[in-house]
């Protein structure tokens, strides 16, 4: 008698591409494979030392086991203030342009449902992190998808990307009032200079809608690269916020600790509906995570080298394979388009195959979207000895099909 009962949101929601990926996987493993997981960006080194001795410390203290703060703790907003003074010179209030989030998803998702009226439009370029997407789509909106290109140093095409921008903005009804960018990007690693936020917030200006920036890799960039904040562009906070998270450069994504800072009348949406929903993250973690961000950053650049070591180790020995990648100069990611004789299979029937005849598990592009089927997206998450062997299984997996 209920069947007739619908759950409009939830039917909204594409089924998890990832999760065919992941099932085989699973299944491999408990018949005793050796599957080499390339496919989700889950950090595996440890949290450095100092930040776990300072949760262990402050978990002891009974006070701390007690209600937290939805919006972060002042400390911790403080923190998250001083680094970005810190590292782009850029001033922030904590009570009223910060909140601190339980990783960046739980922010992005709880914003989108904050500051969306049913029917509102975001464009989203796309391939794109999928809540980037769907968080849009939960809170009841529309999305824009649209196309952008890279050249092969992965850097962001801006002439190609503002004339889809532009014309996704003409052809939408009603106008957007959301843009999103993720930069240095997940999955493509695309990257862009503080010229791209300077045209980009004059558009919005212009065209009246908010940015959503996402620099979750902020600090994971290589061979000089530096990551720009939208808010280097004078004016920004009128029109933009912009998240990052601790999970991967501090090696805590299982800590859940990020945050979203800029425009305060976002900001306080965010800030409201959070009390509604949550006490916040767990203090000790909160004091951790404060540690973490004012302290010395020597082990965000180890932690950086050694995904630099893997993308090199990566990218020589699947050449050695047969599969030439471009080199990416930031995040944890490489994208890699499917070598053109396999390219006919689609991302998701490669990733298959990879995974059943090369025990290699990679992310296939489809998952992004459908303008990503052409790439399969590795994660730098296994050590030189496994993205080796990765190669060598790979290798083999080639040569047997090429004699099909």
């Amino acid at each position: 008698m209920f069947d007739e009962i619908q759950f409009n949101t939830i039917n909204r929601l594409p089924n998890y591409v990832f999760a065919e990926i992941n099932e085989i996987k699973m299944k491999a493993r408990r018949r005793g494979e050796d599957i080499i997981d390339f496919s989700m960006g889950n950090p595996d080194g440890n949290t450095p030392p100092h930040i776990v001795q300072k949760l262990i410390e402050t978990a002891k203290k009974p006070k701390n086991n007690r209600y937290s703060v939805s919006k972060g703790i002042y400390k911790l907003r403080l923190a998250i203030c001083d680094w970005y003074k810190r590292k782009y010179g850029i001033d922030l209030d904590p009570e009223t342009e910060a909140v601190a989030t339980m990783g960046s998803k739980e922010g992005y998702v709880h914003l989108a449902q904050a500051i969306t009226n049913p029917g509102d439009v975001a464009i989203v370029p796309e391939p794109a992190y999928p809540i980037h997407t769907h968080a849009f789509i939960i809170a009841g909106g529309n999305v824009v998808k649209m196309n952008f290109n890279f050249n092969d140093k992965y850097e962001l095409d801006y002439e190609s990307f503002f004339d889809n921008l532009n014309q996704a903005i003409k052809d939408s009804m009603p106008k957007p009032k959301f843009v999103v960018v993720n930069f240095p990007h997940n999955p493509t690693t695309v990257t862009v200079k503080k010229d791209f936020y300077e045209r980009l917030v004059a558009l919005a200006k212009k065209e009246r809608f908010y940015i959503l920036s996402d620099i979750a890799y902020a600090d994971l960039t290589y061979d000089g690269y530096k990551t720009p904040s939208i808010f280097e562009v004078e004016g920004a906070k009128d029109v933009a916020v912009e998240s990052f998270t601790l999970s991967k450069s501090y090696n805590m994504a299982g800590w859940r600790v990020g945050f979203i800072v800029g425009n305060p009348k976002l900001i306080g949406a965010l800030q409201k509906i959070k009390s509604w929903f949550d006490y916040g993250m767990f203090t000790p973690i909160q004091v951790a995570a404060t540690v973490a961000l004012n302290g010395p950053d020597d082990c965000v650049k180890e932690i950086t080298e050694i995904y630099r070591k893997r993308r090199d180790v990566l990218l020589k020995s699947f050449d050695n394979a047969g599969w030439k990648i471009d080199k990416p100069n930031a995040t944890m990611f490489i994208w890699a388009k499917i070598p053109e004789e396999f390219r006919y299979l689609g991302s998701m029937e490669f990733s298959k195959e990879l995974l059943q005849e090369a025990k290699v598990a990679v992310s296939p592009g489809i998952g992004f979207g459908e303008h990503g089927d052409e790439y399969v997206r590795i994660a730098l998450i296994e050590n030189h000895n496994r993205i080796r062997q990765a190669a060598r299984n790979i290798k083999h997996y080639f040569k047997t099909k090429r004699t099909k």
